[in-house]
């Protein structure tokens, strides 16, 4: 099992990926072909069957290893290996390794995409509380991470909900249409099968689609399917990762304020060096786990759309990695986030000290519409405004308190008097324009997205180390 394994995946996405599942997998895979081949007319003997049927769950990873150092080929290891335990020689009869692996690491893909959909909406609903929770909540809103207007933590939530959203969106279509490669031999024709069991074949490719959970099949496809379709699987969980890692940025640069933190357990340590830290050592598990995310959409990206005619093997060592581990890489950064959203801390007084301090500059877009609905030039108003601006924020710079209020209201130019500056700034709460109403409206199509999942509510993350 991989790092990101181990370190950073739930038990439920270590367990699909498991080499055991996937000979387990396997092995029910060829008891299906053999029953359904039996039942359209091929003699296979049930007391054959039942055999397979009882070393099933034998599964020796060592022995399969040894046997693929001799022979240099996975499948005909497991082959070699089951046959061995069942005393038989009736698995894959008309198959090719394809007709094998590439439908159970199909079954896979798509039972990590629906663990991940589910997660999605575990996240989903933290975030739905957090929105609800601070959607009136005045927060300095900042642009280039500096200053600008004020918004509210809610609203900072209910963007990054908003695009996962989306992303999710993609995620359930990807899943809808998601096809299986199906039975289609060494180079796609299907002509083992159609030479063993003659049209009855296309009934035994039914019951195994089926088998595996997926309603649909590639109609044509060579020995492996197009790895453009695991291009577009990697894709779609970069894009799940965006919202959570810009999450994980907003709460970074907002911890560096004091403003917030991720949550800090009784008797975390921050540094081994520094006994004072506290960090959002969380929050940048995040960004790295995306970035590994990326990576590995790159690695797909490299072999989508380099295919040899009907099939060759330069891309198994790629998707090898690159796929389980792509799981593995989301199901730590969702693990990471639901804990950070079920952990996180508001500091409202640091947030108040904040807004109070820079209050004047906030409102300098109000004062603006204010000084034009009184008949000033809307460039000489930005133009008087700004410059008062500049010489409040150097004075403030050198030690002294000079309002801007007190500045603007010396400027006999400008329309607004000291009085009615002064009133603009009386309550922050008037600045936050239509947060709350944009809230509630995510609210609103998260709680539609969750009312038939009613699981997600219930759901604990794993511990995070």
């Amino acid at each position: 099992m991989s790092i990101l394994a181990n370190r950073y995946a739930s038990d439920e996405m270590k367990d699909i990926w498991s080499p055991k599942s996937k000979i387990m997998t396997e092995r029910r895979f060829w008891i299906t072909v053999m029953k359904t081949q039996s039942e359209l007319g091929f003699k296979i003997p049930s007391s054959a069957i039942s055999d397979y049927e009882k070393v099933l769950e034998s599964i020796d990873l060592e022995s399969i290893n040894r046997r693929e150092k001799d022979l240099r080929h996975d499948v005909k290891a497991r082959i070699d290996e089951f046959n061995s335990l069942a005393g038989h020689q009736y698995i894959h009869i008309g198959m090719t390794s394809r007709d094998l692996t590439e439908n159970i690491e199909a079954y896979q893909i798509h039972a990590a995409l629906k663990l991940i959909n589910f997660k999605t909406l575990v996240l989903l609903y933290h975030l739905g509380g957090r929105i609800e929770e601070f959607k009136s909540l005045a927060i300095v809103g900042r642009s280039h991470n500096v200053p600008a207007q004020i918004t509210t933590l809610g609203k900072r939530f209910a963007t990054i909900a908003e695009e996962l959203i989306f992303a999710q969106a993609i995620l359930v279509n990807l899943i809808e249409l998601f096809p299986i490669r199906g039975l289609k031999g060494p180079v796609g024709t299907s002509q083992d099968g159609l030479d063993l069991l003659g049209d009855r074949f296309e009934d035994l490719e039914r019951v195994l689609v089926k088998s595996l959970g997926f309603e649909r099949a590639l109609d044509s496809t060579g020995q492996i399917y197009p790895r453009s379709i695991d291009f577009q699987v990697i894709a779609s969980l970069v894009t799940l990762a965006a919202a959570p890692s810009n999450m994980a940025t907003s709460i970074r640069l907002m911890a560096g304020h004091d403003l917030v933190s991720e949550g800090f357990k009784q008797g975390q340590v921050g540094s081994s060096a520094m006994p004072h830290k506290i960090n959002t050592r969380s929050c940048e598990r995040i960004h790295g786990l995306a970035a590994i995310l990326k990576g590995h959409a790159t690695m797909l990206g490299g072999i989508s759309g380099g295919q040899w005619n009907e099939g060759d093997v330069s891309d198994s060592v790629v998707r090898r990695v690159a796929i389980s581990d792509a799981f593995f890489a989301i199901d730590g950064l969702y693990e990471t986030a639901i804990t950070i959203l079920r952990e996180l801390v508001i500091f409202r007084e640091v947030i108040s000290e904040e807004i109070a301090l820079n209050l004047p500059f906030l409102a300098t877009s109000k004062l603006l519409l204010a000084a034009v609905k009184k008949g000033m030039g809307r460039e000489e108003a930005h133009e008087t405004i700004r410059l008062a601006c500049e010489l409040v924020s150097r004075e403030k710079r050198s030690g002294l308190k000079t309002l801007l209020q007190v500045k603007l209201g010396e400027q006999r130019s400008f329309p607004l008097n000291y009085d009615e500056i002064e009133e603009l700034f009386l309550n922050p709460t008037e600045f936050i324009g239509l947060s709350e109403k944009q809230c509630d409206r995510v609210i609103i199509k998260i709680k539609r997205i969750l009312e038939n999942n009613p699981d997600v509510t219930r759901y604990l993350p794993n511990p995070i180390i």
